[in-house]
């Protein structure tokens, strides 16, 4: 990889793996699952990863992840699928994963609107 190509933000990103923050008081949570793995068609960054917020059950309510994939476009030359995509209660769209700087901003803005929805005073 040329260093150009290096994102400058994956080792703020990567030292998140295994982090849980508990949000308010009521048994919110945010939770980082983050590894490095080797680029491929699905993974082209070279990273698995979930980002996601969790209710005082333990449900995911939102996050990001890349751990299945998900329809990217529909119409007449079928579905491309995407890896990269975002949950925010029932619904999932896919996701433009640009650097790890970008997922983190992306993520908090949806925690911090998710949290509030919920009535988390954060």
């Amino acid at each position: 990889m040329k260093t150009e190509d290096c994102d400058p933000s994956l080792d703020t990103l990567l030292e998140l793996d295994g982090q849980v923050f508990y949000i308010g008081d009521k048994g919110h949570r945010v939770q980082f699952d983050i590894t490095a793995v080797l680029p491929s068609l699905e993974r082209p960054h070279g990273l698995k990863y979930a980002l996601t917020v969790h209710n005082p059950r333990g449900k995911r309510i939102a996050g990001f992840d890349n751990a299945h994939p998900v329809p990217a476009t529909k119409g007449p030359g079928g579905k491309r699928l995407k890896f990269d995509h975002k949950h925010r209660f029932k619904t999932i769209r896919p996701y433009e994963y640009r650097d790890a700087a970008a997922l983190l901003e992306d993520f908090w803005t949806l925690a911090e609107s998710v949290l509030t929805e919920e009535g988390v005073d954060i």
